[in-house]
């Protein structure tokens, strides 16, 4: 009698930790991936220039929020580039594309055009994002859904 108690004891310790698992795994093959995008700025915004010429960046954007903005190689005063990487840029990090769009940044004094180019290279660059398909709005009968 002890031995039956004993097993099935065991077999129902087995099934239920056989089935936490499956219910753990169904769960995180349900999380979506993370999406990561680098958006380059060099060739989509080749016209914005500071004071010395183009600041290319790379945007890197995970799941609609900005990561990091990185300055590529440029030809602008390291001094002044400092100057103005230092006061635009954490103004984007950590805000969502949309929110980013809508930014109106402070820019450094004494680094104007740099200033301005940085943050011209980040709308550009936005406006570049691949952003989440949209949910197909409902649309009435015989009506055509604007683009």
């Amino acid at each position: 009698m002890k031995k039956t108690i004993i097993i099935a004891a065991i077999m129902l310790l087995v099934a239920g930790t056989v089935s936490l698992d499956a219910r753990t795994k169904k769960k995180t093959a349900t999380k979506k991936a993370a999406t990561t995008q680098v958006i380059y700025t060099g060739d989509i915004a080749s016209k914005v220039i500071g004071y010395n010429g183009t600041t290319p960046l790379n945007i890197t954007v995970k799941n609609g929020v900005i990561e990091n903005i990185e300055v590529l190689p440029n030809q602008e005063s390291p001094a002044y580039l400092k100057r103005a990487k230092d006061k635009v840029l954490p103004q984007y990090i950590g805000k969502t594309v949309a929110e980013a769009k809508k930014l109106k940044p402070d820019i450094a004094t004494g680094a104007t055009y740099t200033s301005e180019a940085l943050i011209k290279n980040i709308q550009v660059g936005l406006d570049n994002a691949k952003s989440a398909p949209a949910k197909k709005a409902a649309t009435k009968k015989g009506t055509k859904k604007r683009r």
